[in-house]
């Protein structure tokens, strides 16, 4: 193993002495550095290759990196070089935003979680469609998600066309599109996977990626983003409208607003969607259920929680085709990569 990711337990003390927020920004600059010096980038291992085929799309390995690490896609390259199977970057927004007021950004060491509220903080589709072109890794076999959402400032009643915009500006560099509605920091969102309103939005984004098919000639796999907190009644109707709507796949889960694993820890009751260990329980149970409703057709990436090797491994167990990782490669660092990947 690369002596780069032996020595990420040193950077992170220095990191973790750091505002969480300044900490990720400064992590994604060094990566990048390391990554732009054709010397340096010889400290970066082979990734492993266990080759997965999932919604078509064939994989280098099952393991992917979750939307959220790099909002505007800016490090595609340099965070694929650390072993992913895939990458997803994103989410982006039509217009830019800042997101919501710092702080936003939480840690919550003795869960190995973080709470976050960022809020869609991205530059907007213009920037983050500039950077994916510059980026390489796609033309070198690689598989890249792009991530999409609507701009706080739009009307509920209005959303769809910021997904329509987004989809129009990322269906000819995209090898999926995540349709995300499940973030609990932008105002109404998660209204979306209720079952009128997201019949609505699957129906718009279909026949929308049905003449972009026939624009471009082929057809981008689009996916679902969906929460943790959601009722045994609410994911059965989720699964019954993703086929409906000839929807590829579901991402399974977003953060959650539930504490109760947390609770009495530093930070807890900051407001925002809650990520790393807490959420595993809660992904593998809709997990589950998916797989239970969806049968074979419809493929499910895990994510939420994955810390270790035998996470992953119950992701894969409990139906998911592949996982993703954020908050375990922020406490584990890239190693974890690896790990998942032989324990899947």
């Amino acid at each position: 193993m690369s002596l780069f990711f032996h020595a990420y337990p040193l950077a992170r003390a220095a990191l973790f002495s750091l505002d969480a927020e300044t900490a990720h920004e400064l992590t994604l600059r060094r990566l990048q550095q390391v990554y732009d010096c054709r010397h340096l980038r010889r400290l970066f291992p082979a990734p492993p290759v266990r080759p997965r085929t999932v919604m078509g799309l064939q994989l280098r390995n099952p393991v992917g990196l979750a939307a959220g690490l790099d909002k505007n896609g800016a490090h595609i390259d340099a965070l694929a070089a650390l072993g992913f199977g895939f990458v997803e970057v994103g989410t982006v927004t039509p217009r830019p935003q800042d997101g919501n007021p710092k702080p936003r950004l939480f840690r919550l060491p003795r869960a190995q979680a973080l709470i976050n509220r960022l809020g869609f903080n991205n530059e907007g589709l213009e920037a983050f469609l500039s950077n994916v072109r510059r980026s390489r890794f796609r033309q070198e076999g690689g598989i890249l998600g792009l991530n999409i959402g609507k701009n706080a400032t739009t009307p509920m009643e209005n959303a769809v066309d910021d997904y329509l915009t987004c989809l129009d500006g990322v269906y000819p560099y995209a090898d999926y599109v995540t349709v995300n509605i499940s973030s609990p920091n932008t105002a109404n969102l998660r209204k979306l996977q209720g079952g009128d309103e997201l019949g609505t939005l699957l129906q718009a984004l279909d026949a929308r990626r049905q003449a972009l098919a026939d624009q471009y000639g082929r057809r981008v796999p689009l996916v679902v983003k969906i929460a943790p907190d959601l009722t045994t009644e609410q994911v059965d109707a989720i699964a019954e409208l993703l086929p409906r709507h000839s929807m590829d796949g579901v991402i399974a889960t977003n953060t959650t607003l539930e504490r109760s694993k947390v609770q009495g820890l530093p930070h807890a009751e900051e407001a925002g969607g809650l990520s790393g260990p807490p959420v595993h329980e809660l992904s593998l149970a809709v997990i589950r259920r998916l797989r239970e409703r969806l049968g074979t057709q419809t493929a499910i990436i895990g994510v939420g929680g994955i810390e270790s090797g035998v996470h992953a491994r119950e992701k894969i167990e409990a139906g998911a085709d592949a996982v993703q990782l954020y908050t375990g490669l922020i406490y584990r660092g890239p190693a974890l990569i690896g790990e998942c990947v032989r324990a899947i």
